[in-house]
């Protein structure tokens, strides 16, 4: 098991082990997925992906602030007919602003912003050998439909990942599962 991963897992298991405390504290959990929209010169070289994500954040009740951090995983075809995928593994650690709305709203509009390390490498039968580690940010926008404890979210956000060459963009569209918080 790579390094990567083997802190992936720690990750997961340490939030599942505090998980009920953070939940008393406001914390929310959030589970989803959906497309991966290359843009710019990944667009040239990839066609549209998956990716799935797991994040927690923690937005005070007194203030419309607060922070989110989430783990990732990107895959994308390459346009061409050799069997390479692209695959970006990223973390990123984001300010969250939520809009003011009345308490029996169910829908909550909110951006979300931050800096983040992502690891890319190609995959497949076709693929060379080799894989990069570098720093980027991302921003975007989404809401919350809650009922109750959980509730469901839709989020769109713009990744750019600083390399060598040109910048690597990409466009999660995000359908989840939020749990927790206030």
């Amino acid at each position: 098991m790579s390094g990567l991963s083997k802190g992936v897992v720690a990750f997961a298991v340490g939030m599942l082990l505090t998980a009920s405390k953070l939940q008393a504290q406001g914390a929310e959990f959030s589970l989803g997925g959906g497309l991966g929209i290359p843009l710019g010169d990944f667009d040239d070289a990839v066609k549209i992906g998956w990716h799935g994500t797991a994040a927690v954040s923690f937005v005070p009740r007194s203030l419309p602030i607060g922070f989110q951090i989430d783990g990732s995983y990107s895959q994308f075809s390459d346009e061409t007919p050799l069997d390479i995928k692209s695959q970006i593994i990223y973390g990123t650690a984001n300010a969250v602003y939520k809009f003011q709305s009345s308490e029996d709203s169910r829908f909550r509009p909110y951006l979300i912003g931050g800096l983040g390390v992502y690891h890319s490498k190609a995959t497949g039968s076709d693929a060379l050998e080799g894989s990069s580690t570098k720093f980027g940010f991302d921003a975007g926008a989404g809401f919350d439909f809650k009922t109750g404890g959980a509730g469901l979210f839709i989020e769109g956000r713009f990744h750019n990942i600083f390399t060598d060459g040109p910048n690597v963009k990409f466009l999660p569209i995000t359908l989840g599962i939020r749990f927790g918080g206030s």
